[in-house]
């Protein structure tokens, strides 16, 4: 799970810290959207005030992962009965914006990251908490093809009376999953500025963003290597920096060997193969959301595209991994990841120009 990337990390850091008689992070754990949660705040305040903002915290990730569940009643499944039954409705001004965004990103990502697949995701078997490993039949992902499904296909119309919500084609679904911890990883933020904590790491499943420091040192976490356990590097987030990881080793099945992740490309119906996985870390304006959506298309675009959508998304800072384990990162990245050696050797990397 790409969340031991962090937890792992945590530990061992809590441990060093613990012996040399350091102070610790005041944290607090807990599970929502089907992962696990940490906070870990290092503010000079009482216990109290903190326990207070990471309880709000807690509870607005709680209301979101109600509200915008794909597959359990929601307010996210009665848009998608509408769309499906053909049928303009009224959505919540926070729907709307989120449906927006999501229609922003998917034009950006030249449609490789799109929400309106959840069609597809179910076809795959990728919309439960738990998945068979069986292939969806070909003519089913033929006929989701024939439809060509997309976000895009939305109608948002805003008028006095609020924002309604219609598309033409109803086998558009709409699936948030690629990118609400993102968002819940910039409500988070919000919140615990908002309650005067500006030192504090928020982990959401592996998508984990920085506020501050840690008692004045950088907040160190590992990313996960996707074939073996343990990391693969070492980063020093800076304040307000986000990352986040899209792999094939989180959530997939084997059919006869053969490794089939959840990364779906909008243009084949079919898994994305040719990738392990991709690192990004950015920062700025909705840092959170952008480290959890952006990995999405990097990753489908495959190792021979990634690089031109990398261009296309000003992504600077990507650490990619290929099938075949080649390590490739941005030279504005290489330089703030400590690699991690297993089995006695560091792994060969391969360095992009700027």
């Amino acid at each position: 799970m790409a969340w031991l990337r962090v937890w792992v990390l945590a530990a061992f850091m809590a441990l060093a810290l613990g012996a040399c008689g350091e102070k610790k992070p005041i944290t607090s754990e807990s599970f929502v959207f089907g992962t696990r949660v940490e906070v870990q705040v290092a503010e000079d305040v009482p216990e109290a005030q903190v326990r207070a903002a990471v309880a709000q915290v807690l509870a607005e990730f709680d209301r979101m992962h109600r509200t915008y569940h794909a597959w359990q009643p929601s307010e996210l499944t009665q848009l998608n009965d509408a769309l499906a039954a053909g049928q303009r409705v009224h959505v919540s001004s926070e729907m709307a914006s989120l449906l927006l965004e999501a229609q922003q990103f998917s034009k950006l990502s030249e449609g490789l990251f799109d929400p309106g697949i959840g069609k597809l995701i179910a076809l795959w078997g990728f919309h439960a908490d738990s998945y068979a490993a069986q292939l969806p039949e070909p003519s089913a992902i033929n006929a989701w093809l024939k439809s060509h499904p997309s976000i895009a296909q939305l109608k948002i119309d805003t008028n006095d009376a609020g924002t309604w919500v219609s598309s033409r084609n109803p086998q558009v679904a709409l699936d948030f999953g690629g990118s609400l911890k993102g968002t819940a990883l910039d409500r988070a933020a919000a919140i615990l500025r908002a309650a005067g904590l500006n030192n504090a790491l928020i982990n959401i499943g592996g998508n984990v963003m920085a506020l501050g420091t840690r008692y004045g040192s950088a907040w160190r976490v590992a990313i996960q290597a996707p074939r073996y356990a343990g990391p693969l590097a070492v980063l020093e987030l800076r304040d307000g920096e986000a990352t986040g990881t899209s792999g094939d080793y989180q959530r997939y099945f084997e059919v006869d060997g053969k490794r089939y992740p959840h990364l779906l490309d909008p243009r084949t119906g079919y898994p994305a193969p040719g990738v392990q996985s991709v690192t990004i870390v950015v920062d700025g304006p909705s840092a959170g959301v952008r480290s959890d959506v952006l990995t999405k298309p990097l990753f489908i675009a495959g190792s021979n595209d990634w690089t031109a959508m990398a261009q296309r998304l000003a992504m600077q800072s990507v650490l990619h991994v290929s099938d075949d384990g080649t390590v490739s990162v941005t030279a504005n990245l290489a330089d703030r990841l400590k690699f991690q050696p297993h089995d006695g050797k560091l792994p060969d990397i391969r360095r992009l120009s700027p």
